[in-house]
């Protein structure tokens, strides 16, 4: 059965999954970096960014393989895709990811400002929706198939698809740093009272994982 998933979303303890001032130099907000250290040395990151074999195995390997298996489309808010505020002034951008976007399916992008569709090399394809995360999450069901769906952040768009009870399962990856500032997932969310608890947890020496679900 087609699930909607929020995979390897990392997370500082103090409840932040980016830092503050994003920019071109941070594209996860100043300090956002230390939060995914756990993940960019594991095999399977990698193998899906074109690096072969190497990289290190265990649990925080096999979560970061997890998270990629089976994903046919992606969600994305427009501050995941890029810095830019407002209308597009052209259509210049294309994300931070170069030619070859890790994502190799279709990716739906929330903005408020219509854009045309962006292919690009492996596969990926970005389309801007601007009619909300009902409509994305539609045209992303239909685009993965039998496969899941993935929603890959921010916080803001993970936030919203709890608050509606869209997310089936929620894979956090707790890091033992301090962000102080940012944007924190948990701000205004009662995860409880939306249905979500505890299915699983595991720690190594980088990162907590803890994976969420409604019964």
């Amino acid at each position: 059965m087609q699930k909607v998933r929020v995979d390897a979303f990392s997370l500082s303890l103090d409840g932040f999954a980016a830092g503050p001032r994003q920019s071109l130099q941070d594209p996860l907000g100043e300090g956002g970096m230390a939060l995914h250290q756990w993940a960019l040395g594991t095999r399977a990151f990698h193998a899906a960014h074109g690096g072969g074999q190497q990289g290190s195995t265990g649990i925080d390997d096999d979560f970061v393989a997890r998270s990629m298996h089976n994903v046919g489309a992606w969600i994305l808010g427009r501050n995941m895709f890029g810095p830019i505020r407002g209308a597009w002034p052209d259509d210049t951008w294309r994300g931070w990811w170069g030619d070859d976007p890790p994502y190799h399916v279709p990716v739906f992008v929330l903005t408020q400002h219509a854009r045309e569709p962006l292919a690009m090399a492996g596969g990926t394809t970005f389309h801007f929706v601007t009619d909300g995360i009902e409509a994305a999450l539609a045209r992303a069901r239909a685009a993965a198939g039998e496969r899941d769906v993935r929603i890959g952040g921010g916080v803001a768009t993970v936030q919203q698809y709890l608050r509606a009870r869209l997310v089936d399962e929620l894979h956090l990856a707790q890091v033992p740093v301090l962000l102080g500032a940012g944007e924190n997932l948990f701000a205004g969310l009662d995860l409880p009272a939306l249905g979500y608890t505890v299915k699983q947890h595991v720690a190594t020496p980088a990162v907590t994982h803890i994976v969420l679900g409604r019964d």
